[in-house]
Protein backbone atom coordinates (compact mmCIF):
# COMPACT_ATOMS: atom_id res chain seq x y z
CA UNK A 1 0.00 0.00 0.00
CA UNK A 2 0.95 3.20 -0.89
CA UNK A 3 1.03 6.78 1.11
CA UNK A 4 -1.90 8.73 0.09
CA UNK A 5 0.46 12.03 0.62
CA UNK A 6 3.70 10.27 -0.49
CA UNK A 7 3.14 7.82 -3.26
CA UNK A 8 6.34 7.12 -2.63
CA UNK A 9 6.44 5.66 0.89
CA UNK A 10 5.31 2.15 0.98
CA UNK A 11 2.80 1.99 4.30
CA UNK A 12 0.65 -0.65 6.22
CA UNK A 13 -0.55 2.14 8.10
CA UNK A 14 -4.29 3.61 7.27
CA UNK A 15 -6.15 6.38 9.00
CA UNK A 16 -8.14 4.84 11.70
CA UNK A 17 -11.89 7.03 10.78
CA UNK A 18 -11.88 7.13 6.95
CA UNK A 19 -8.83 4.50 6.04
CA UNK A 20 -6.71 6.63 4.09
CA UNK A 21 -3.38 4.99 3.55
CA UNK A 22 -0.90 7.21 5.73
CA UNK A 23 2.94 7.15 6.31
CA UNK A 24 4.46 8.14 9.76
CA UNK A 25 5.25 11.24 8.50
CA UNK A 26 1.56 12.48 7.76
CA UNK A 27 0.06 10.64 10.45
CA UNK A 28 -1.35 12.79 12.79
CA UNK A 29 -1.32 10.95 16.71
CA UNK A 30 -4.49 11.16 18.48
CA UNK A 31 -6.18 9.65 21.95
CA UNK A 32 -8.19 7.05 19.41
CA UNK A 33 -5.14 6.43 17.12
CA UNK A 34 -3.60 7.40 13.81
CA UNK A 35 -5.56 9.68 11.83
CA UNK A 36 -4.79 11.38 8.53
CA UNK A 37 -4.69 15.02 8.65
CA UNK A 38 -8.10 15.76 6.70
CA UNK A 39 -9.72 13.78 9.63
CA UNK A 40 -7.33 14.72 12.62
CA UNK A 41 -8.86 16.81 14.79
CA UNK A 42 -8.16 20.84 14.55
CA UNK A 43 -7.24 21.79 18.58
CA UNK A 44 -5.93 20.57 20.91
CA UNK A 45 -7.57 17.71 23.84
CA UNK A 46 -8.66 20.52 26.69
CA UNK A 47 -6.43 18.79 28.77
CA UNK A 48 -3.58 20.67 27.22
CA UNK A 49 -5.96 24.16 26.71
CA UNK A 50 -3.90 26.25 29.35
CA UNK A 51 -5.25 29.55 29.25
CA UNK A 52 -4.02 32.32 31.25
CA UNK A 53 -6.40 31.84 34.33
CA UNK A 54 -5.59 28.41 34.62
CA UNK A 55 -1.49 29.33 33.98
CA UNK A 56 -2.25 31.80 36.74
CA UNK A 57 -3.47 29.55 39.10
CA UNK A 58 -1.00 27.18 38.67
CA UNK A 59 1.71 29.52 39.18
CA UNK A 60 0.28 30.54 42.50
CA UNK A 61 0.05 27.11 43.33
CA UNK A 62 3.72 26.38 42.84
CA UNK A 63 4.79 29.23 44.39
CA UNK A 64 3.03 28.52 48.09
CA UNK A 65 3.63 24.72 47.72
CA UNK A 66 7.40 25.71 46.54
CA UNK A 67 7.33 28.43 49.85
CA UNK A 68 5.92 25.49 52.18
CA UNK A 69 7.84 22.29 51.27
CA UNK A 70 11.26 24.51 51.36
CA UNK A 71 10.40 25.31 54.66
CA UNK A 72 9.91 22.15 55.52
CA UNK A 73 13.15 20.93 53.87
CA UNK A 74 14.84 23.65 55.99
CA UNK A 75 13.18 22.42 59.44
CA UNK A 76 13.53 18.50 58.25
CA UNK A 77 17.06 18.43 57.14
CA UNK A 78 18.91 21.67 58.57
CA UNK A 79 22.32 20.93 57.38
CA UNK A 80 23.68 19.30 54.14
CA UNK A 81 21.89 16.79 52.40
CA UNK A 82 24.66 13.97 50.43
CA UNK A 83 23.15 11.46 48.86
CA UNK A 84 20.13 10.99 50.68
CA UNK A 85 19.03 14.62 48.97
CA UNK A 86 18.15 12.20 45.82
CA UNK A 87 15.22 10.73 47.67
CA UNK A 88 14.11 14.26 48.62
CA UNK A 89 14.84 15.44 45.32
CA UNK A 90 11.61 13.10 44.00
CA UNK A 91 9.29 13.64 46.66
CA UNK A 92 9.84 17.40 46.21
CA UNK A 93 9.46 17.60 42.17
CA UNK A 94 6.85 15.31 42.57
CA UNK A 95 4.48 17.14 44.96
CA UNK A 96 4.94 20.47 43.63
CA UNK A 97 3.97 19.16 40.32
CA UNK A 98 1.16 17.66 41.78
CA UNK A 99 -0.05 20.64 43.26
CA UNK A 100 0.22 22.28 39.81
CA UNK A 101 -1.59 19.55 38.48
CA UNK A 102 -4.20 19.68 40.97
CA UNK A 103 -5.21 23.68 41.08
CA UNK A 104 -5.14 23.75 37.32
CA UNK A 105 -7.82 20.76 37.37
CA UNK A 106 -5.50 17.98 35.87
CA UNK A 107 -4.28 20.28 33.08
CA UNK A 108 -0.56 19.57 31.42
CA UNK A 109 1.49 21.12 29.37
CA UNK A 110 5.16 22.99 28.64
CA UNK A 111 3.83 26.66 30.42
CA UNK A 112 2.76 24.06 33.25
CA UNK A 113 5.99 22.35 33.22
CA UNK A 114 8.19 25.59 33.88
CA UNK A 115 5.92 26.66 36.41
CA UNK A 116 6.40 23.80 38.40
CA UNK A 117 10.21 24.23 37.68
CA UNK A 118 10.03 27.63 39.15
CA UNK A 119 8.24 25.99 42.21
CA UNK A 120 11.40 23.88 42.88
CA UNK A 121 13.56 26.67 42.38
CA UNK A 122 11.45 28.41 45.09
CA UNK A 123 11.48 25.76 47.17
CA UNK A 124 15.28 25.65 47.23
CA UNK A 125 15.66 29.66 47.51
CA UNK A 126 13.39 29.31 50.61
CA UNK A 127 15.32 27.25 52.25
CA UNK A 128 18.65 28.20 51.73
CA UNK A 129 17.51 31.83 53.21
CA UNK A 130 16.23 30.45 56.10
CA UNK A 131 19.24 28.40 56.63
CA UNK A 132 21.02 31.83 56.28
CA UNK A 133 22.82 31.23 53.19
CA UNK A 134 23.18 33.00 50.08
CA UNK A 135 20.18 32.25 47.40
CA UNK A 136 22.14 30.37 45.32
CA UNK A 137 25.16 29.31 47.41
CA UNK A 138 28.39 28.30 45.23
CA UNK A 139 29.54 25.85 47.62
CA UNK A 140 26.41 23.40 47.49
CA UNK A 141 26.91 20.56 44.89
CA UNK A 142 24.15 18.35 46.12
CA UNK A 143 21.66 20.96 46.62
CA UNK A 144 22.36 21.66 42.88
CA UNK A 145 21.65 18.00 42.78
CA UNK A 146 18.52 18.49 44.46
CA UNK A 147 17.43 21.16 42.60
CA UNK A 148 17.96 19.56 38.58
CA UNK A 149 16.44 16.37 40.01
CA UNK A 150 13.08 18.14 41.46
CA UNK A 151 13.04 19.84 38.66
CA UNK A 152 13.07 16.97 36.21
CA UNK A 153 10.46 14.76 38.27
CA UNK A 154 8.35 18.21 38.05
CA UNK A 155 8.49 18.35 34.49
CA UNK A 156 7.83 15.09 33.89
CA UNK A 157 4.71 14.48 36.19
CA UNK A 158 3.28 17.58 33.89
CA UNK A 159 4.59 16.22 30.57
CA UNK A 160 1.95 15.62 27.35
Amino acid sequence: MQCARHPKTETELACGRCETPICPRCAVWTDVGTRCPACAPRRPLPQFQVGPIWLLRGALAALVSGAALGAAWWLIVPGRLGLLGILLALLLGYAIAESVSWATNRKAGTALQVVAAAGVAVAYVTRNLLAGEAAFPADDFFGYVVLIVAAVVAIGRLRY
